[in-house]
């Protein structure tokens, strides 16, 4: 499966927070006050980099393999390959015959997953500490000698194809997928990440063969183990996996800048559906801006629960639009922030001004401190949700050293936490203006916007 990166969330934010204030969180608590100790991370010879955190709330550890290759890395004419590659790695290795990687992994008592994103993959266990080494050696022998059998590969098409279908058949999920293309188009993260039908049909073994030898090298691995485990007990079990496989220059990462957005940028697309979506989309920054920060409690600001502006203004006061939602996807070269309705068709062009409209104010008068307040709040219980469990802090790990720093996610909240109310309405003015965003809007077929 697949997701795009989104630092803040769209939805249920208000929830978390008054759970948590109702719960008195002590995840929170801990991460206010530096309670949740720092991980050790070391890189081993041939540049393997490794992450390890005791975490004990249960007897498990979430073992991930995350490789600095994802979407963004596919040439223009072998769209989906590492989005392919994710399904195959799990089919087989030639001491392990196609359906026994699962067998194994269900008779340790846990689990697999995968995600592909632009930036990176990743493929993760979550198996009762007992097992860490088998699911290491596991996941060690995956990231070299993945055979690909033909039959699993002609097989996993239909499964690919079906999830394609799931997603043009979602008109919010399928409404995204265009609102990035549209953005970012001819950028790699306007390319679809599960491919393009044509090219997966004929896709061979030697293609995928070749994209993963190619990007599959120790320099592009990071190995992060998070759970009921001695963190001094697991470097010599990954010397002897993970250190064991020969180093090998990656592959340069190399791609167009992202386009700039104007008005030119929009694309009506006619569907089955009786209701219309709108989407909009401004360029911000990158995981390596400074801005971020306030990029992300902004977002929170404009769209993250009921009492955020886009809902108290076009929803709540306008009706005119029956759901609306804003996005943050932070990623290695660009950001995009994204603002989401359903509405009735006759609305469109209503709804598009009136979102314009709240985020004109924003830019002219900034936003309160209540409302900066309330976004911190919101954004620490995300967080500690998201950290909860071995499998969630592995990942922020994960992710934060394949398209940030280790570093800077271990000090996320604290600078979160210096943003002014200043600082957001500087954002808003500098990435969110009135001719710098895209467009995409679904309508109805039979109708007109």
């Amino acid at each position: 499966m697949w997701r795009p990166d989104r630092r803040a969330p769209a939805a249920n934010g208000a929830v978390l927070v008054v759970l948590l204030l109702l719960a008195g969180c002590a995840t929170v608590v801990g991460l206010r006050h530096g309670a949740v100790p720092k991980p050790a991370r070391e890189v081993l010879p041939n540049g393997v980099v490794l992450i390890v955190q005791e975490h004990r709330a249960s007897d498990v550890v979430a073992l991930q393999l995350w490789m600095r290759m994802g979407g963004r890395d596919e040439a223009a004419s072998e769209l989906g390959l590492a989005h392919y590659i994710e399904h195959m790695l799990f089919k087989g290795t030639p001491t392990r015959p196609p359906g026994s990687i699962d067998t194994l992994v269900e008779g340790f008592g846990g689990a697999s997953n995968a995600f592909t994103s632009y930036d990176t993959t990743h493929y993760d266990f979550v198996v009762p500490a007992a097992h860490a080494r088998g699911g290491i050696e596991l996941l060690a022998d995956l990231a070299v000698n993945a055979s690909f059998p033909p039959g699993e590969i002609d097989n996993e098409k239909k499964v690919v194809f079906e999830e394609m279908n799931l997603i043009e058949d979602d008109p919010e999920k399928f409404l995204l997928r265009r609102l990035y293309e549209v953005s970012y188009s001819p950028h790699p993260y306007g390319r679809p990440l599960l491919g393009q039908r044509e090219f997966i049909q004929k896709l061979t073994r030697d293609q995928l063969a070749r994209f993963y030898r190619k990007h599959f090298v120790p320099r592009n691995m990071v190995l992060v183990v998070v759970g009921a485990v001695e963190p001094a007990q697991m470097r010599p079990l990954v010397d002897a996996t993970f250190g064991r496989i020969a180093a090998a220059p990656p592959a340069p990462r190399e791609a167009p800048a992202a386009p700039a957005l104007d008005r030119t940028r929009r694309a009506d697309v006619r569907r089955a559906e009786k209701q219309a979506y709108l989407g909009l989309a401004w360029r911000t920054s990158p995981t390596g801006s400074e801005d971020i920060y306030a990029v992300d409690l902004l977002t929170y600001i404009l769209g993250d629960s009921p009492s955020s502006r886009l809902n108290q203004t076009v929803r709540e006061q306008l009706r005119i639009v029956a759901t609306i939602d804003a996005g943050y996807g932070a990623f290695e070269q660009a950001g995009l922030v994204t603002v989401t309705a359903r509405l009735e068709p006759a609305d469109l062009e209503r709804a598009e001004a009136a979102i314009l409209d709240v985020i004109r104010k924003v830019r002219a008068e900034g936003v309160t401190e209540a409302e900066r307040q309330r976004a911190l709040i919101t954004a620490e219980s995300s967080y500690a949700f998201d950290i909860e469990t071995a499998e969630g802090l592995a990942k922020t790990y994960g992710q934060a050293e394949t398209t940030w720093t280790l570093d800077n996610e271990l000090g996320y909240l604290s600078r979160l936490r210096g943003i002014t109310a200043a600082q957001i309405q500087a954002v808003a003015r500098k990435y969110f203006g009135d001719d710098n965003y895209a467009r995409v809007r679904f309508v109805p077929e039979g109708t007109s916007p």
